[in-house]
């Protein structure tokens, strides 16, 4: 049976926040709540466990309540991903709920979602094949910004005019057009305002690099600090996009045009390292305290105004590690029985050790049966003793030895002449007491 996620804790002790990566945002959250008293917990990928036991789901780590600070944009498992989010909402208070967070994804969607709403956005098209999309410049006559329906940072967006052929789909994935608006006054910027709980934590201009017309921090555009000098409308403006939405958190994205203030975007998992440059303000305490009193935990003013003048970075302890160290010897023998992990499939193997391999090499088959995954680029390896050199693919594959799970990236070669499907370079080795008088047999 599920916890109604709305219930009132007494009082906060673990305060998680779910990211598998490594942004300075999602540590100085972390640090915020071990400052503020409470326990911070980094919810990944390498310790996140759940199971049905008698009809109560249980999730591990547990936590009081969870800050999604998942970058779903960036993920190659959206649906996979926020449904990880909306497993911890069955039982736990979510700080940006995974319907919020979906409402904001698609961002044709969340446009249109911020239309019926009556707040001002600049006028688009979308369509899904080459026949329809190619009909655009009927309701965009002038320029637009062709961009992707989910992406983030301003990567391949483009600036397309009416005559200019242009394709429904960017790198593979779906796009939009997006009337594209300009101030003629100036090195073009927008200004990146920042909610957190309804409130406004601070805004600045984000101005695009010279030569571009995109504003993104991520692109190397110019920031300065605007909280102060900012208007009702646009602060209004801000808040109203965030609660249509239905985000406790969000980086909204504003330009004023002729006196009219435009929604541009608004960012479910925005940066705030490039808010903190411009005007001072960490959101971290800001995000840290909303989690708290989500709970039902209370932490006074003072404390967050002190703490927002800082945005501590650094790796906090509650990081899970990479590997298990129960059952690890350290040692691992001339030939050790393993288990590998690819994107398709998981085999027990034995392997062999070689201190002369630079690198941890897989057979091709092995390599196909498993899915290893995903190419990540080739090297240069010399072809038996002559001088030709053999280019070899480079895939990610998951290793477990002597119980202990590491991700490693193995050159990929034909080795059906050999005993042996996969030979360990020093790239693992390294980490090891190498003992060649321990085999294993078949």
């Amino acid at each position: 049976m599920s916890v109604d996620s709305s219930q009132t804790v007494t009082e906060t002790q673990r305060v998680g926040v779910l990211s598998t990566h490594n942004s300075k945002e999602t540590k100085a959250i972390l640090n915020a709540v071990r400052v503020l008293g409470y326990d911070p917990v980094w919810i990944r990928d390498e310790n996140v466990t759940s199971w049905i036991e008698d009809g109560d789901v249980q999730l591990s780590p547990r936590v009081d309540v969870l800050v999604n600070r998942m970058l779903f944009t960036k993920s190659d498992h959206q649906l996979e991903d926020l449904q990880l989010a909306a497993l911890y909402e069955e039982t736990t208070p979510v700080v940006n709920s995974p319907q919020a967070v979906a409402n904001t994804l698609h961002k044709y969607r969340a446009g249109a979602k911020l239309a019926v709403a009556d707040l001002p956005v600049p006028d688009a098209y979308f369509g899904r094949s080459p026949r329809t999309f190619e009909e655009w410049p009927k309701y965009l006559p002038d320029d637009a910004a062709h961009k992707h329906t989910i992406g983030t940072n301003g990567q391949q967006m483009s600036i397309v005019s009416p005559n200019d052929p242009v394709s429904p789909m960017i790198n593979d994935e779906h796009s939009f057009v997006q009337e594209f608006l300009e101030d003629t006054d100036g090195r073009p910027s927008d200004v990146r305002v920042y909610v957190v709980g309804g409130e406004i934590v601070g805004a600045m201009r984000r101005y695009a690099p010279d030569g571009d017309w995109r504003t993104n921090v991520a692109l190397g555009g110019d920031v300065e600090g605007v909280t102060d000098e900012l208007g009702d409308r646009p602060r209004r403006l801000a808040k109203e996009a965030t609660d249509v939405l239905g985000l406790d958190i969000a980086g909204v994205d504003l330009m004023p045009i002729d006196g009219e203030w435009f929604i541009l975007e608004v960012n479910a998992t925005a940066g705030f390292k490039g808010l903190f440059s411009a005007t001072g303000v960490s959101a971290a305490p800001h995000i840290a305290r909303l989690a708290i009193e989500r709970a039902g935990g209370g932490v006074e003013t003072s404390q967050i105004l002190e703490l927002e003048s800082t945005l501590d970075d650094s790796v906090p302890d509650c990081k899970p590690p990479l590997a298990q160290d129960e059952g690890d010897d350290g040692v691992l023998g001339y030939t050790t029985r393993i288990r590998i992990n690819g994107r398709d499939g998981a085999e027990e193997i034995i392997v062999k050790s070689d201190t002369g391999a630079k690198r941890t090499s897989i057979d091709t088959d092995l390599a196909g049966r498993i899915g290893a995954g995903p190419l990540v680029g080739t090297t240069q390896v010399r072809s038996g003793t002559g001088s030709d050199r053999e280019t070899r693919p480079l895939v990610n594959v998951d290793l477990c030895l002597n119980g202990r799970w590491r991700t490693v990236t193995a050159s990929i070669t034909d080795r059906s002449e050999m005993t042996y499907p996969v030979l360990l370079g020093r790239d693992v080795l390294e980490a090891y007491t190498l003992d060649i008088s321990r085999t294993v047999e078949e």
